[in-house]
């Protein structure tokens, strides 16, 4: 969709122009940047081009990335899934990462909150660029870490955010949320699996 690529690419051009603004002029100019933006994204779908606009003004500075974290827990060759209420389907637990965490800490605590077991993250398994497979996660642009981890103990249960924990085949798996995980981070997670060395993927 490159009405979409050029409408992330005018609201981050606007974002940092603004923020970098000389003057009262230059920064009109650059906040009308990001109002185009928001035109062009409510005229494609279903959004309000008023509450994207404000969705804009909320992310100040430099424009950059946003981070997915994802924990990759195996238990006798079967892959830790939790269910999002959202959509009623399958992923990887976690989200998106806080400001202050340490990436580490951060997937723990995610996969924890999610699927009620505590792990030990070992090694990232790879670093997925979120946009560009298929459907966008959201209108900004993000980065997608997924982690290897050891569960050291707990026990299944639900959550806010999820309905169901379970455990899964490789070659059985439920329906994906595609956006969250999908078929190749899960052929990555098994790759890793059978290779100990294999080295973090990455696009």
């Amino acid at each position: 969709m490159k009405w979409l690529e050029w409408a992330r690419e005018l609201q981050a051009l606007g974002q940092i122009g603004e923020t970098f603004s000389r003057n009262e002029h230059e920064k009109q100019n650059f906040q009308r940047l990001q109002e185009i933006a928001s035109e062009m994204v409510a005229e494609h779908t279903c959004f309000d081009q008023k509450a994207l606009l404000e969705s804009f003004s909320a992310q100040p500075g430099y424009a950059t990335a946003k981070i997915d974290v994802r924990g990759a827990a195996v238990n006798q060759g079967r892959i830790l899934l939790v269910r999002e209420r959202s959509d009623g389907k399958w992923c990887l637990p976690g989200g998106w990462a806080d400001v202050g965490e340490m990436p580490s800490e951060m997937v723990a605590r995610e996969v924890f909150e999610e699927s009620g077991f505590i792990v030990r993250p070992r090694k990232v398994i790879g670093v997925f660029d979120a946009n560009r497979e298929g459907r966008p996660l959201e209108f900004f642009h993000a980065y997608k870490i997924i982690f290897l981890c050891e569960i050291t103990s707990g026990r299944a249960r639900s959550s806010i955010e999820t309905s169901a924990v379970d455990f899964f085949s490789f070659d059985d798996l439920p329906p994906l949320s595609f956006n969250r995980t999908n078929q190749r981070h899960l052929n990555e997670v098994r790759a890793h699996i059978e290779e100990g060395s294999r080295p973090a993927a990455f696009d």
